[in-house]
Order: C-alpha cells, then sequence, then structure tokens
C-alpha cells in the first residue's frame, strides 16, 4: 500500500487500539474520547472477547476478525504475547504504523518485528513515559561522560509487581552500557508506587543522581498516543520513543 501522507500535527491520527479491554487500552481510549490524547481517533478497538459490538461509538473486532477493520494509521498494542502476532501482520499488510508495549516476547516475535521496521514504522518500547525516554538520553550522555564512576539503579514500585529489576530499569542500565558503564540494580517492592527509577553515578568526594517518578499511568498512554501521532507517515524503520519526542 502507498504510504500515508499523514501530517500528524494538522490532521486526526486514526487508531487502532489492540488490548482495549485491558489497563492501557481502556486508558487509551478514555483519553482520545476526552481529547487527552492529542488530535487522534479511535476508528476500531480490539480485544480477546467482545460482548458488545460498538461502545461509545467505537466498534470492536476479535482478533480473528482484524482484517474487517476500518482505514486507521498506526496500530497500538498492549496486549498479550499469545494475541502480539495478529496486529503487527495486520499493520504489515496495511502499511501503517505499529507501537506496542507488549511485554515477554519471543525471541521469534522480536525478531519479526525487527523484519517489520524493514517495511513499516515501528516502535516497541517497555515504558512509554516521554519522562523515562529524556531520561535513557541522560542515562547514556552521562555515563559517557563519567568514564570509571560507579553507577547503581533503584528502582520501586507497587507491591504486586512481580519482576524485578523492572524493564524500565534494565533499559535504563542497557542506555548506561552504551556509555560504557556497568550497572548494578536493586528493586523495591512497597504500597502502591507507579514507579519510581533513580540512575546514580558515584566518584571520589561526588555524586550524581537522575530520577523519575511516576505518579499516574496516564502518562504512558499519553507517551504511546505521542508515538503513534508522530509514527504515522514516517519511513520505514525501528524508533525509539525518544527518537520521536
Amino acid at each position: 500500500m502507498p504510504k500515508s501522507t499523514l501530517d500528524p500535527g494538522l490532521t486526526p491520527t486514526r487508531l487502532l487500539i489492540h488490548g482495549a479491554s485491558g489497563r492501557m487500552g481502556q486508558a487509551l481510549l478514555r483519553l482520545c474520547a476526552a481529547d487527552d490524547g492529542g488530535p487522534c481517533t479511535v476508528v476500531a478497538a480490539s480485544a480477546r472477547t467482545v460482548r458488545q459490538r460498538v461502545v461509545d461509538g467505537v466498534p470492536y473486532f476479535a482478533s480473528s476478525e482484524l482484517a474487517g477493520t476500518p482505514v486507521f494509521d498506526a496500530v497500538i498494542d498492549f496486549s498479550l504475547p499469545e494475541a502480539f502476532d495478529a496486529p503487527l501482520a495486520l499493520a504489515l499488510d496495511r502499511g501503517a504504523g505499529f507501537v506496542s508495549g507488549t511485554t515477554g516476547l519471543s525471541d521469534a516475535q522480536r525478531a519479526a518485528l525487527a523484519a517489520a521496521a524493514l517495511r513499516i514504522p515501528v516502535v516497541w518500547e517497555a515504558n512509554f513515559s516521554l519522562g523515562v525516554a529524556v531520561l535513557g538520553d541522560l542515562v547514556e550522555r552521562a555515563s559517557a561522560a563519567l568514564p570509571g564512576w560507579d553507577c547503581d539503579i533503584v528502582e520501586a514500585h507497587h507491591v504486586h509487581k512481580q519482576d524485578a529489576p523492572s524493564g524500565t530499569a534494565l533499559a535504563l542500565g542497557a542506555a548506561a552500557g552504551q556509555g560504557g558503564a556497568t550497572p548494578r540494580y536493586a528493586s523495591l517492592r512497597a504500597g502502591d508506587i507507579v514507579g519510581e527509577h533513580t540512575v546514580q553515578f558515584a566518584a571520589t568526594g561526588e555524586r550524581i543522581e537522575l530520577v523519575h517518578r511516576a505518579t499516574n499511568r496516564d502518562i504512558f498512554a499519553r507517551g504511546a498516543l505521542h508515538a503513534a501521532r508522530r509514527l504515522a507517515g514516517r519511513d520505514a524503520g525501528r524508533y525509539r520513543l525518544r527518537d520521536l519526542l
């Protein structure tokens, strides 16, 4: 299909929300409906189980029915690994952008994502906070500028989060590694903390701390909407969120 000529600054981005019944899917739908996600319109939503065909004016499709969705500029996928393949295949078929925050992907799925980026614009992130995207850039630059300094990453989340270190902490560690540092990790699980990440660089007599605190989960949905708007109409390639700021 011909590449979209959408201008994300002028024209509402047409979105397909995949994983619409989940917490992130619901946040994406709510923000778009309230015009709190910038110039976007949800033309379709997809969920594992469809109990109602139209909800608040948005048509719903099961995963097996995705071929029947209307024209869209980008897919936003927050689902499960077993549901990941279908929206990626659809984005490829439609020549649309693909934005995903689905975690736990297999090696084969990661390879499929890399192959898709040769044909369509793709973003995959463990964390869609715009602040975290900037933090990753700062961490990479600091680690490159401070060779030999100790690098420690401390992350805190709510008591129900099971993985440790968090995916965001590992991504920040990868950014530090790009700059030459060897990060160490510490994890805290307490109360209802949405997410806090501190990257500390220390040497004899001084230290630098770079900190990001999330107090509302809507920031992740807003970041995904930002990515989808900026991704639609771009050339094929693998983009990071920080590339789209």
